[in-house]
């Protein structure tokens, strides 16, 4: 029997939704390098004893430091429904992040325009009449104080680069052990951000799938039970 490399929220011939552990590219990377992507096609290919290249498209990806659902695809059909379904902001997304400090007010609407900068790999708040400027939408709302931060939960509107971390940063709370935006605080694997939910219809059919990735044990730290 196959073993699944990661936590498998759900699996059926037209999807798979697994929990990404922290330090772990979604996908775009060397040959040479680890990707999640990479390793579930191993693990489908195996599974299901499939020759050739097994196909799998990644429909939500996630930074490697983040941890939490992510989505594929395991027919194009499925690939082109669900990203229908984003473009047109009818999937619901949910993460939970430790940030430094406390977010005054506790529950709010934050619209940022974005741009990224390739050369430094980062991404910034900007003008909205700058080139490349995009629209950044995310509600938050404080969920407990914690040890050494406070806990937010996030309805993520959009899905841009770098967009929790940017904008929490860019309001002087940046993630808890996310470096490249300012955080001063280590975090044992990765940053304490995690894509906790994803809600969304299947794309054969019109049921709700409903998924929800266990937060991992480095944030017991905080006295959240993991």
């Amino acid at each position: 029997m196959t073993t699944a490399p990661f936590p498998v929220l759900y699996e059926d011939n037209h999807l798979l939704i697994v929990s990404k552990p922290a330090g772990l590219p979604t996908m775009g990377v060397a040959a040479d390098k680890p990707s999640l992507l990479e390793i579930v096609r191993r693990y489908i290919k195996e599974k299901y004893q499939k020759p050739g290249k097994a196909y799998l498209g990644i429909v939500s990806r996630l930074d490697a430091p983040v941890t939490g659902v992510v989505l594929l695809a395991r027919t194009s059909k499925a690939a082109a429904r669900l990203s229908e379904q984003f473009r047109e902001r009818r999937v619901e997304k949910t993460y939970w992040a430790v940030i430094a400090g406390v977010m005054d007010p506790p529950e709010e609407t934050c619209v940022d325009w974005l741009r990224k900068d390739e050369r430094h790999r980062r991404v910034h708040v900007t003008d909205r009449d700058q080139p490349g400027a995009q629209e950044s939408r995310l509600a938050y709302r404080t969920l407990q104080a914690v040890h050494g931060g406070t806990l937010l939960e996030i309805e993520l509107e959009t899905g841009r680069k770098h967009q929790i971390r940017v904008q929490l940063a860019h309001r002087g709370h940046p993630v808890i052990g996310d470096r490249k935006y300012g955080s001063r605080v280590e975090f044992p694997v990765g940053i304490a951000l995690h894509s906790q939910r994803l809600k969304f219809v299947h794309p054969v059919g019109d049921s709700e799938i409903e998924c929800i990735a266990p937060l991992p044990e480095a944030w017991r730290r905080f006295g959240i039970d993991a």
